[in-house]
């Protein structure tokens, strides 16, 4: 026969403080974690959603990313007579495109790098599924102009409409803001590509291609002559891929948060194991009376263990708590591979909030089955004697 819930909710409830100061232990440990995932989401659901599946990224053969690769205008050239590249009113739809990065002052103290983008107004049509002029208008082919996304707008100081942003050393004026939703366009800035390359002193020479297919076989021809032909160094990936790579970037982040939490979770675990060897201690009789009355060596076992995991849970739903006002604020991460800060959204989803309550509910288990077990293995007479 188990004993009823209620009676472990109720040695919960006598022991406010108790429970609550190891339930808030509990608690933090697993917001460490939501934290942790949270972000690491945001960030995978941002580079996931930037791409266009028919847009083949051009990059210099070994180069990781736009910043460190090069394309001539020779090159350009090339490129621009292959076969399978869709155009859009008697137009190609390419754009020849250079990126770099520059120091803005944030909202608060310090500064931090954004990546700029000097492209076509053919590179902004090709990314008008994703990106959206908010303010003001888009930078004149030309001009020393910029558009800039809502995400460095809102981080940074300086780069609101009408103001200027520094790049070189030459002044640039911030004549739109653009929202890029959930893509990573929207921690971008936006410049004319010959007029950034000029400044930027790559006139000659600038970073990337991009290019659109009409369908994704054409894309895969494509891709596939650009990487045999001899003029070119150069290979083809799919605008996604490119993305999704820098996800890996969180990897460092999520190992290093899972290692904090689990540091975290032995101390909690402890913290539980005290509780519940109080709580032996304290109920010693009360177990002495239990197995008089019948309850058996395991219904106490599983008792004390089911008192420990609601203890947790407690504490983890304290965390989900903590954690969910957070969802879909903006947050920004170093970025590795492109040298700037990567900006997206925190996301808190429901398989999240279901395994920082399992992590949790683990926690309580293996602090609660040392105690449980001295419990059930208490001689009732000696139990009923104790003071």
């Amino acid at each position: 026969m188990a004993l009823p819930l209620t009676y472990n909710l109720r040695n919960l409830l006598v022991r406010k403080t108790t429970t609550l100061m190891t339930a808030l232990g509990i608690a933090l440990t697993v917001a460490v974690l939501l934290a942790i995932q949270g972000m690491l989401a945001g960030l995978e659901a941002s580079f996931q959603a930037t791409g266009h599946p028919l847009h083949l990224l051009v990059l210099r053969k070994g180069s990781n990313a736009e910043l460190n690769s090069v394309v001539t205008r020779e090159q350009f050239q090339v490129l621009r007579g292959k076969e399978g590249i869709r155009t859009e009113n008697g137009e190609q739809m390419i754009s020849h495109e250079v990126v770099t990065v520059a120091a803005l002052p944030l909202r608060g103290q310090g500064e931090s790098n954004v990546t700029v983008r000097g492209l076509s107004l053919m590179g902004v049509r090709m990314r008008a599924e994703a990106v959206k002029l908010a303010e003001g208008r888009w930078f004149q082919p030309g001009q020393r102009e910029l558009a800039v996304g809502l995400g460095v707008t809102r981080a940074n100081r300086d780069a609101g409409l009408g103001q200027y942003i520094q790049i070189g050393s030459t002044q640039w004026t911030v004549v739109g803001i653009f929202d890029g939703g959930q893509t990573a366009y929207q921690g971008e800035i936006w410049g004319d590509a010959n007029q950034l390359g000029a400044d930027a002193d790559r006139a000659q020479a600038l970073s990337s291609v991009l290019i659109r297919a009409p369908d994704r076989d054409a894309a895969r021809r494509l891709a596939a002559r650009i990487q045999t032909d001899q003029r070119l160094v150069h290979e083809a990936i799919p605008e996604a891929d490119y993305y999704l790579k820098q996800a890996a970037e969180g990897r460092l982040l999520q190992a290093l948060g899972t290692f904090v939490a689990v540091v975290m979770a032995i101390g909690s675990i402890f913290a539980a194991m005290n509780t519940m060897y109080a709580a032996v201690a304290r109920r010693s009789r009360e177990i002495g009376v239990l197995r008089v009355l019948g309850f058996s060596r395991a219904s106490i076992l599983f008792s004390f263990v089911l008192e420990s995991v609601l203890l947790a849970l407690a504490g983890g739903a304290m965390a989900c708590l903590l954690i969910l006002p957070f969802h879909g604020l903006s947050n920004r991460l170093g970025n590795m591979t492109t040298f700037s800060m990567s900006v997206f959204q925190f996301r808190v989803t429901p398989s999240m909030i279901a395994a920082g309550l399992g992590f949790a509910a683990l926690m309580g288990v293996v602090g609660g089955l040392w105690p449980a077990r001295m419990a059930a293995r208490k001689d009732p007479l000696a139990a009923l004697r104790d003071l």
